[in-house]
């Protein structure tokens, strides 16, 4: 379902990638759904949670690692956070 979600977002959205990207826009309450790789740090899972936690946006745990994630994509280097 969620690697769904992500390929309709793909076609229909526009996508910010990277973790500190993300944040930012957490922090801003620009984010609305959030993707993260099956070997996203986790460090950087623990800050987006929490983050996430307070503004209310959904989080999409993937089954794909992040090289998968790119090629999903189509981007020539490693994903680990998406979102939108």
């Amino acid at each position: 379902m969620s690697l769904d979600a992500l390929r309709k977002a793909l076609k229909e959205k526009t996508l910010v990638y990277g973790s500190d990207a993300t944040l930012r826009n957490l922090r801003l309450g620009k984010t609305k759904t959030i993707f993260l790789a099956k070997n996203c740090p986790a460090l950087v899972k623990e800050s987006i949670q929490r983050y996430s936690r307070i503004a209310d946006v959904m989080i999409y745990a993937l089954d794909e690692p992040s090289d998968e994630l790119s090629l999903i994509c189509k981007k020539k280097f490693n994903v680990a956070v998406v979102s939108y």
